[in-house]
């Protein structure tokens, strides 16, 4: 397949579900930024005023990275873990298995739009956020980055769910009983510090944290974890991520009856 033809394939999906989820925004966009205004009105002012000063911030500045992270994780997850399953329960993903285009560039573009979503999301839980913070970046570069390497890590992680996925219920399964855990449990509203040595040591072994962390650090130049391992951490996990994702993608896994 030429090179011509395989940028007109990946750009053929990436828009097709940029298209899927901006057309109902009103579901895929506005409930998120609606949720997060909450968690900064109830944590952050009615609840963060009440609390002391975290790593010398206040608490709903400490919050603003792990909450904008986790609607970014949200996002990126359910875009991509609803498309694929329909596209698997429609049959029509099969078509796109038999045409000439690399499983690595139909993976690479509902990667894509699941990223798409996710940053769109992220955006505007960041405008959200500038209305009850003074927004400011210790790195830009480095939070565009956490946020990039966090959106493709959930993306890949929605599309191997769906891959599994046999009924829409099972969609709702991963997110339910542990995404949603590691997330609260990943240092969104407190740091590590606060924990007895134990729960700091168990903590350790949850990516989420690692990604507010790394994320934390980008905007406020504060983190519990060391940021080069953070950025390592998660590289680490997108990489083998991507690798199983296009295994299972190849094997025909979940996809070929």
């Amino acid at each position: 397949m030429q090179l011509k033809a395989q940028y007109h394939a990946f750009t053929t999906i990436l828009i097709k579900e940029f298209m899927r989820f901006i057309r109902i925004w009103v579901q895929t966009v506005l409930p998120a930024g609606i949720t997060m205004a909450l968690y900064f009105i109830i944590f952050g002012n009615l609840i963060g005023s009440q609390l002391a000063d975290v790593h010398g911030q206040r608490y709903i500045d400490y919050i603003v990275p792990g909450i904008i992270l986790m609607a970014v994780i949200n996002n990126s997850y359910a875009n991509v873990v609803s498309s694929f399953f329909s596209a698997k329960f429609q049959r029509h993903v099969e078509e796109m298995l038999v045409s000439p285009m690399p499983n690595y560039l139909i993976l690479s573009g509902f990667v894509a739009g699941g990223v798409a979503r996710g940053l769109v999301v992220g955006a505007v839980v960041t405008v959200v956020a500038s209305f009850f913070v003074d927004l400011h970046f210790y790195s830009f570069g480095l939070t565009v980055l956490v946020l990039l390497m966090t959106a493709i890590l959930f993306a890949l992680a929605g599309f191997i769910n769906a891959v599994y996925a046999k009924t829409f219920d099972d969609i709702s399964i991963i997110p339910t009983f542990v995404l949603t855990p590691l997330t609260y449990l990943g240092g969104v509203f407190y740091s590590i510090d606060m924990l007895p040595r134990f729960w700091q040591s168990l903590s350790l072994g949850n990516p989420i944290l690692y990604m507010v962390n790394a994320m934390r650090y980008g905007m406020l130049g504060v983190a519990d974890i060391n940021v080069f391992t953070a950025i390592s951490i998660i590289l680490s996990f997108v990489v083998g991520l991507f690798l199983f994702a296009l295994w299972l993608l190849n094997r025909g896994i979940g996809v070929r009856s």
